[in-house]
Order: C-alpha cells, then sequence, then structure tokens
C-alpha cells in the first residue's frame, strides 16, 4: 500500500437531515409506517481501488429506540401504536433503547456499495446485507429485516398460528438517508 492509500477517511452523518422510514405491513395488506431517529453515525473509507476511489471498509450506527414514531395515525390511536411498538409485544424499548448496525465489509458496485453488515436489535445480532447507494450529500438505502429474528413476537406466524387477517409479516422494511455532517482524514 502507497501513503496515499494507508490514509482513512472517517465521515459522520448529520443526525438531524438523515432519516429512517420504517413499513410494517399485514397479510392482509394493510401497513403502519412511520420513523425513527440516528442517535450517531459513521462511515469509514479506505483503501482506493484502481480509479482512485475510496473503498467503504467499515461504519456504525446507533438508532434511539425511543423515538419510534408512527406516521399514518393520530391522536389517540398514534399514540397507543407507539406505546405497543415500544412495549415488550415488539421492540422493548425500556430494556433495549439503542439498536445498531455495523459494517463489516463492502464491495464497490456501480453507484456505491454492496454492504456486508451486522444489526443488533434487543441485544440480538444478525447478518445482513444491503446497497448503499450514493447520492447528493451522501447515501440512500432499502433494508429490509426479519423481525422474528429479533425475538419482536406479537403477531408473527413465526410464533403463533391460526394468526388469519391478523398476521403481521415478520419482515420489516427500512428506507435510509444519511447526509454527510463532516469528514476526517487520518494517516
Amino acid at each position: 500500500m502507497s501513503a496515499q492509500t494507508d490514509k482513512k477517511a472517517t465521515v459522520l452523518i448529520d443526525i438531524e437531515s438523515s432519516s429512517i422510514k420504517w413499513v410494517g405491513e399485514k397479510i392482509t395488506g394493510s401497513q403502519h409506517y412511520g420513523s425513527l431517529t440516528f442517535e450517531k453515525g459513521e462511515l469509514i473509507f479506505c483503501e482506493q481501488d484502481q480509479k482512485n476511489n475510496p473503498n467503504l471498509c467499515s461504519g456504525s450506527f446507533t438508532v434511539d429506540m425511543n423515538s419510534i414514531s408512527v406516521e399514518d395515525l393520530s391522536g389517540g390511536s398514534k399514540q397507543r401504536l407507539e406505546g405497543h411498538l415500544r412495549s415488550d409485544d415488539f421492540f422493548s424499548v425500556e430494556k433495549h433503547n439503542k439498536s445498531k448496525l455495523t459494517i463489516l465489509s463492502s464491495k464497490k458496485i456501480e453507484n456505491g456499495y454492496l454492504v456486508d453488515g451486522s444489526l443488533t436489535i434487543k441485544e440480538i445480532t444478525h447478518p445482513i446485507q444491503f446497497e448503499l447507494i450514493s447520492e447528493a450529500g451522501g447515501f440512500v438505502s432499502n433494508l429490509v429485516f426479519d423481525r422474528s429474528k429479533y425475538n419482536v413476537q406479537y403477531g408473527s406466524g413465526s410464533f403463533f398460528e391460526n394468526l388469519g387477517d391478523r398476521l403481521i409479516l415478520d419482515d420489516i422494511k427500512l428506507s435510509v438517508n444519511l447526509y454527510i455532517k463532516q469528514m476526517n482524514v487520518v494517516d
């Protein structure tokens, strides 16, 4: 490695403008959606490729689970669902108020990176793979995780039988926008 490629750049995300949108869906096709906020996040770039583009070598993001918000309801219905999502039926936020995504490695693709990482929810960690796409001012990504792997049981066909139209699908969809706040280059 040359001296130039030994440099690492740590990119901090702007937690105020970055966003996480979630969607959960029932077997009937009805859905709820809302948002979460980041507590902190960083991407670490290193080892330039043949075209002098930096590679994404690691990173981490912490999400404040207390920030879980429902955006398709209002009033008492909104408050009830937010409370239910924070309860032990779902994310046990009082016991597990942080979730974390760690980037372990990545591969350069046409418009960004194919990322291998680990997702930790309720202190349970599983591998996750997703595309991180370069956009003006940052990155976007669409991730899907299986909530049953994180012991989020309510209404899940993975834990309960005969739920009929009350079955809630295990896959939770996340749409993430990451905006860059600051970049630090270190030798």
